[in-house]
């Protein structure tokens, strides 16, 4: 039994759109993950800066167009606690980026089965 041309044609055209999606889709997270990983090596680095510090030293964090004293020790806490939650995020991204690539993996092997399946 043969599919007539125009529901193979129809059927490609929504399998094409949804590889173009999933394809956007992998480089916005591709970016995202990017954005966060560079995040969390600018955390580890400046908690690695603070640990060679003495806990006497004045420690300036920046808010806005400002410049306010804060502990070490809560700066510390802070950035770990950012550091725990960018974690998160990696993992999330990571595996989301993995559903997008098999989503467009499965796509792109579903034209290709429509395009023989219509070459026949």
């Amino acid at each position: 039994m043969s599919i007539p041309n125009a529901a193979l044609q129809k059927l490609l055209q929504e399998v094409e759109t949804q590889a173009l999606v999933s394809q956007q889709k992998i480089q916005e997270t591709q970016a995202q993950l990017n954005a966060r990983k560079r995040e969390a090596r600018l955390n580890q680095l400046t908690s690695n800066e603070l640990a060679t510090l003495s806990k006497d030293t004045n420690v300036y964090e920046g808010v806005g167009k400002m410049f306010v004293a804060v502990p070490t020790k809560a700066l510390n806490s802070r950035l770990s606690t950012e550091s725990t939650a960018l974690k998160k995020d990696i993992t999330d991204l990571e595996k989301k980026l993995h559903y997008q690539e098999t989503t467009f993996r499965n796509s792109r092997e579903h034209i290709d089965k429509i395009l023989q399946s219509g070459a026949r």
